[in-house]
């Protein structure tokens, strides 16, 4: 528990009779932007805490998916900002170099031109022009959902300042012989028409042929299959392996390649699996990375037969054809030529597609810019083995050595004119200088720069420390480099956290760039179906927080956050979080209305109930709880901890118990007022960073404190009590049963029964009159004649139901109710006995059997006694 952080002004007890969020959350956000409290001081003698955000596209919109992880990120740093730390979430954005220059391409295709027509300069202009005026809708959103950002250091990876950074890593990476040119197979998008990475490329199952062709004539015969005969065109080899008795008669041989003019050699090479299909292969280096490599090993001359957007450009019958059509077309020819041996449709296989627009990959000889990333990984790999970085959950670090310890070296040239321009200059003589950004250009007639752009993900794998400066030396970067947590998803361990990484330890003389990886799952529909467009199963977060508010959809993602999980999320769930923030309300009013206060110091324990004991020790108890599954970013447990806490313990309960001591006045309602208040106090604290508005509502009325954003997290006293705690735990058992008894009878929540009450001689003999109010019981008259009696927690409750249940009816309900709870135990009894059963049996099913052996002995001992407790017939 914590002493007010700040010197509170009158609190304010009145409040409106419902919570409307869209009246608050608004105001408050400006108000909390307004007063700078998400505006780190480099400054500041507070320890640091830092988290870089991760940059969303320039072209995006709010998805479910980033209202998850922002809700994550602010609750870290809103919990560490109130615990004293100098806490910086920085925001920005990624200039998303294919999907910004599509949105600009299509915009110009509705006024019938293209960036050509345009030219560079000017399209570039114009791709200003749209991010100005389209771009960054995303951060109107952010405020939307509470991210306590600060936006004075709001960030674009194309601004000046990162710019600059990408220019001299760049430049360091070059002198450093890290970076390189070279010609090699690239996945190539034909309608992108730029090269895209290996980690951008979507595998999906897609309908397709399978074709085997007969290669050469007579005994000089190979069969080859493939899923792409038009890349037939360009075969320069025919390849086996070296121990294939089958074939070893035709290596070094030159067989003829159908369709063609020309005869290409037979080779022996290890990559064949001489088990699958016919141990032939087909080697096309210039459209295959397995057959690129074949022919390095072998020499054999690499023959481009596609131009940029997958159109035959082999001369003869079918030049100018597009890729998909000259495959019918060459089947054809083949089939003809009586060259087609099988033909399977169709034939499911592995196809990769682009991420951005879909389109099948088409594998393509091109010279291309590469980082050789063989130290680099190295060095991201050590980082995390020698525990300078941790990742949360760690069964994930399996999934990060995979990547890394088998990294290729990365293409990070995109033949787009949207990015940073690769800063090479080449000269008419054939030089090549690589410039830094404080470097002269060349001049002179006959010098040109690189016509191609860095990869996205260059320069979105320095964000962590160009955000903060680099490569000057600024107070920012001193002050909150290493950054201390990433929350990202799973599913970019490999396209960002990886490449940070890298970069990160390379460009900090090996200072890691944050201290622990924090991966979630992605979001699905309360199915656990991921959401698609396609399955009409997308939701907008935005109508979810115009209908229910923003803390309902905060508290909804919060509590679904198990680490590296996926997240199913429906809207009754949101719905049940709305709830649970009107619960909150509504028992925070009820106890200003009823003298809750935080003022003057906490009463000493002896001077307090049980009750206020026990709710002070549940309430330290739960500070700790809620700490350490911060500290191991469970957010579903500090979630459901929370929630329990609050509307089981506080609200159902203490509030419950503690009417009758408010309604009597005196210094027992002092008292109890004022631990209300301290537990009102405390429990909103421990909430706000997961529901910040209805909690800043809440507190500043019941405090009269400035804002719960620098209020001061709860410290856990140290206060227990066992025995308060035993003694409501057997208040709340005698309560828990004798309701599932009258419900059991039929009762209605509200109807009130005679009962006596033996509580003599026990502790709960000083809660008689909260549990008659809470059981809804009447003293016992004259006339009363108990018809059941239910013993529990060393205290009896004698009921009199007389008129007000079918006896003999509810007796033969509860027989055969009881009837079947005997069989049960005689079987699992039956099961456990058998020795030959649990030998074999594993582990899991032995106890689920234990487990119902356990419930059916507890169903029998509470229906005898239901029985014991009726009347006689």
């Amino acid at each position: 528990m914590t002493e007010n952080a700040q010197t509170p002004s009158a609190p304010n007890s009145e409040l409106p009779t419902q919570y409307a969020p869209a009246e608050v959350e608004g105001k408050l956000y400006e108000r909390w932007v307004e007063r700078g409290y998400f505006t780190a001081d480099p400054a500041s003698e507070k320890p640091p805490y830092t988290i870089v955000i991760p940059p969303p596209n320039v072209t995006g919109s709010l998805h479910l998916g980033h209202a998850f992880q922002h809700t994550l990120m602010d609750a870290l740093t809103r919990r560490k900002r109130m615990q004293g730390y100098e806490a910086l979430w920085l925001p920005g954005m990624d200039h998303a170099g294919i999907a910004t220059q599509n949105k600009v391409e299509q915009q110009l295709a509705e006024e019938g031109k293209s960036r050509h027509d345009l030219g560079r300069e000017e399209f570039v202009e114009r791709v200003w022009q749209w991010k100005e005026e389209y771009g960054g809708k995303i951060l109107g959103q952010m405020r939307r959902l509470g991210d306590g950002v600060d936006w004075s250091r709001e960030r674009f990876t194309m601004d000046e300042g990162l710019s600059k950074a990408v220019q001299t890593i760049f430049k360091k990476l070059y002198d450093d012989e890290l970076i390189y040119r070279a010609e090699r197979i690239i996945n190539w998008c034909p309608r992108c028409l730029t090269a895209i990475s290996d980690i951008e490329v979507e595998y999906q199952e897609d309908a397709g042929e399978l074709v085997s062709i007969k290669y050469g004539e007579g005994e000089d015969t190979l069969v080859v299959a493939t899923t792409r005969a038009e890349t037939m065109l360009g075969d320069t080899a025919i390849a086996v392996h070296p121990d294939d008795e089958r074939y070893k008669h035709l290596v070094g041989k030159l067989i003829k390649l159908p369709l063609t003019d020309r005869s290409i050699p037979v080779v022996a090479d290890t990559h064949v699996d001489p088990e699958f299909g016919t141990g032939c292969v087909k080697v096309t280096p210039a459209h295959d990375p397995n057959d690129f490599a074949i022919g390095q090993r072998h020499g054999l001359p690499n023959m481009t037969i596609m131009d940029e957007h997958g159109v035959i450009t082999v001369h003869g019958p079918f030049l100018g054809l597009d890729r998909f059509e000259a495959r019918s077309a060459v089947v054809g020819a083949l089939r003809e030529q009586g060259r087609i041996v099988a033909e399977k449709r169709p034939y499911l296989h592995s196809v990769g597609h682009c991420s951005r627009c879909r389109t099948t990959i088409e594998p393509r000889l091109s010279l291309q810019w590469w980082v050789k990333v063989e130290t680099l990984a190295k060095a991201a790999g050590d980082a995390v083995r020698d525990g300078r970085v941790a990742i949360h959950p760690q069964e994930m670090e399996k999934r990060y050595f995979d990547w890394v310890d088998n990294l290729n070296d990365w293409c990070i040239s995109r033949q787009l004119w949207w990015g940073h321009r690769i800063p090479v200059w080449y000269g008419p003589d054939g030089e090549v200088v690589c410039v830094g950004p404080d470097d002269e250009v060349p001049t002179g007639e006959g010098w040109t720069q690189d016509t191609d752009v860095l990869d996205t993900w260059f320069s979105s794998g320095l964000w962590p420390f160009s955000t903060l400066g680099w490569p000057q030396k600024t107070p920012d970067l001193a002050k909150f480099y290493s950054t201390d947590v990433l929350v990202t998803g799973h599913d970019i361990i490999f396209f960002w956290v990886a490449r940070m990484m890298m970069f990160g330890l390379y460009a900090m003389d090996g200072e890691v760039p944050f201290k622990t990886i924090a991966l979630t799952g992605l979001v699905r529909d309360e199915r656990g179906k991921k959401m698609s467009k396609s399955f009409g199963n997308v939701v907008d977060p935005l109508d979810w927080m115009d209908k229910y508010g923003s803390d309902a959809v905060r508290f909804t993602l919060a509590k679904g956050a198990n680490p590296g999980t996926d997240v199913p999320i429906g809207e009754d769930w949101v719905q049940a979080s709305r709830n649970f923030a009107n619960k909150i309300w509504n028992a925070t009013r009820f106890a200003l209305m009823n003298g809750a206060t935080v003022e003057g110091e906490l009463p000493a324990p002896e001077e307090m109930s049980a009750t206020d004991r026990w709710i002070l020790s549940r309430l330290n108890k739960t500070v700790s709880q809620v700490d350490s599954y911060y500290e191991d970013f469970q957010f579903s447990k500090l979630s459901e901890a929370l929630y329990h806490f609050a509307w089981d313990e506080v609200f159902d309960w203490y509030v419950e118990l503690s009417k009758t001591t408010f309604f009597a006045g005196g210094e027992g309602a002092k008292v109890s007022g004022r631990v209300l208040g301290e537990v009102l106090d405390t429990t909103l604290r421990l909430l706000h960073p997961v529901v910040p508005f209805v909690t800043e509502t809440l507190w500043t009325t019941l405090t009269g404190g400035e804002s719960l954003v620098v209020a001061e997290w709860p410290k856990d006293s140290g206060f227990r009590d066992d025995a308060a705690e035993a003694e409501i735990e057997n208040l709340q058992a005698v309560v828990t049963e004798v309701r599932r008894f009258r419900a059991d009878q039929g009762l209605q929540p509200g109807q009130k029964v005679p009962a006596r009450l033996d509580l003599a001689g026990t502790p709960l003999a000083a809660h008689e009159a909260a549990i008659r109010q809470l059981l809804r019981l009447q003293p016992e008259g004259d006339s009363f004649s108990a018809t059941a009696t239910l013993p529990v927690a060393g205290a009896t409750v004698a009921l009199d139901l007389s008129g007000t249940i079918d006896v003999a009816a509810e007796r033969k309900r509860l027989s055969k109710d009881l009837a079947a709870a005997e069989k049960e135990k005689q079987q699992a009894e039956a099961k456990l006995a058998n020795e030959a059963f649990i030998a074999k049996a594993p582990d899991n099913v032995v106890d689920k059997i234990k487990g119902r052996l356990a419930k059916a002995e507890a169903d029998i001992a509470r229906l005898t006694a239901q029985l014991d407790a009726l009347p006689a017939a």
